[in-house]
């Protein structure tokens, strides 16, 4: 069965890699830095955090931002331990830097859908529909880049998600909704 996964990972890897150019480059690289140490998303909890009315909802972001990083960087990666496509090809196919950490699941991708499963629950689609299309953007942009495999990325979606609606549960449960 993970022959068949890694099968699938290398064929998706270079199906995207054919799609590299320039502008595209410029636009993913863009992406992929906006999420670095979750930057983006810190700077969207910003407004909820100072608005009082939205101020448990930025609350709810910053639980689940904590609590995805813990289980997919702190403990996940360490156990998993799986080496990124990047650190097998040439310096020349890079686009970006090799990032050090080990590949599954996705942090970027994580930390993306757990403000996600946040905002699915807690706010409007004004709201929660940009904050999905920029979360994909990012998640594709990590496959694109070729610092993870699309299983690295889906892991991301599933805890992510998983992260961000737990924290919503768990503020409901000790009446912070």
């Amino acid at each position: 069965m993970f022959s068949k996964i890694k099968e699938l990972d290398n064929k998706v890897l270079n199906n995207i890699s054919r799609m590299h150019c320039p502008s595209l480059n410029l636009i993913m690289k863009t992406a992929s830095r906006s999420a670095n140490v979750g930057i983006i998303w810190w700077l969207i909890c910003l407004p909820f955090l100072i608005r009082s009315e939205w101020r448990m909802t930025g609350f709810n972001f910053v639980v689940a931002l904590a609590f995805a990083h813990v289980m997919g960087e702190g403990l996940i990666k360490h156990v998993v331990k799986r080496i990124r496509p990047c650190h097998s090809l040439d310096d020349d196919e890079q686009i970006i830097n090799r990032p050090r950490f080990y590949s599954f699941p996705s942090g970027h991708t994580t930390a993306s859908f757990a403000m996600v499963g946040v905002a699915i629950l807690r706010c409007r689609p004004i709201t929660f529909v940009p904050i999905i299309l920029l979360a994909a953007l990012i998640s594709f942009s990590r496959v694109y880049l070729r610092v993870h495999y699309l299983t690295d990325v889906l892991a991301g979606v599933v805890l992510g998600t998983t992260c961000g609606m737990l924290s919503v549960f768990f503020f409901r449960a000790v009446g912070l909704a």
